[in-house]
């Protein structure tokens, strides 16, 4: 778990609208795009995750799909080192490699350009939130299975009544897991 400074903690908390019943009854969502349109704030975010790729050692940021894009980009650049993109199946042209992880009610799969990820990269993972786990440790095995290292993951959120952090313990295999904020 990372350690933010109180009043980085409450810019970024502060910057996270709940919405109640999106995208479905009974679900409160957190939406991050008051945070992003905020340029104090999102540059703070920014900052922090950038010190961890640091700290982790990183060579190479993945992102996640769609808001893991948002905040691993700018963080790749800031840090001087790779961005590489894990999209939904079907959305990558080219050679990739694909991990299927449970969904509640099924399955999804997940991509990545087989070429992006190689021996010798310390990767960074970056998402939005971590919830179940489950995009979060199919992309650990899609990191491992390109033949790189798995450096740490990095959240903004964690929903800590969800059961992601406890799933990940395994396949994290001793690297870092960091979210900024726990709610």
């Amino acid at each position: 778990m990372s350690t933010l400074p109180p009043e980085v903690h409450e810019l970024l908390l502060s910057r996270i609208k709940d919405v109640p019943d999106y995208p479905k009854p009974g679900v409160m969502f957190k939406d991050i795009t008051p945070l992003l349109a905020d340029p104090k704030a999102f540059t703070a975010l920014t900052d922090t995750l950038t010190g961890l790729a640091e700290s982790y050692g990183a060579t190479k940021i993945v992102g996640l799909e769609a808001r893991g894009f948002i905040l691993a980009a700018p963080v790749a650049v800031r840090a001087g080192i790779g961005f590489v993109p894990v999209r939904k199946a079907g959305k990558l042209p080219g050679a990739t490699l694909s991990q299927a992880y449970d969904l509640e009610y099924g399955t999804a799969e997940i991509e990545v350009h087989a070429e992006d990820l190689r021996a010798g990269d310390r990767v960074m993972v970056i998402d939005d939130v971590l919830a179940t786990g489950g995009t979060a440790e199919a992309s650990l095995s899609l990191i491992r299975r390109a033949g790189a290292e798995v450096a740490g993951v990095a959240v903004l959120m964690e929903l800590s009544f969800l059961p992601g952090r406890a799933k990940l313990a395994d396949a994290l295999a001793g690297a870092p897991l960091d979210a900024l904020i726990v709610v």
